[in-house]
């Protein structure tokens, strides 16, 4: 397991506001903000860091995968 480091406090209110954007039409808010929070820590636990385009591309690929499943269920 990498070792994890601490950083300064992360601040994604930016990366929250972007995805927001992109999937207001699919996801609330909350939503959005627990996949950013999940790829952040699941970013610490593999690679040891939590790079913001790292966080955000884990979170929109969850956000892209939730979409998919509410699209299926009608």
């Amino acid at each position: 397991m990498p070792e994890q480091t601490e950083t300064a406090p992360h601040d994604e209110a930016p990366i929250v506001n972007r995805l927001h954007a992109e999937f207001s039409h699919v996801h609330v808010p909350a939503t959005v903000s627990r996949c950013v929070e999940a790829a952040h820590h699941g970013a610490l636990e593999v690679t040891g860091e939590a790079r913001p385009d790292l966080v955000e591309r884990i979170a929109r690929q969850h956000l892209q995968v939730l979409a998919m499943a509410f699209a299926e269920r009608g």
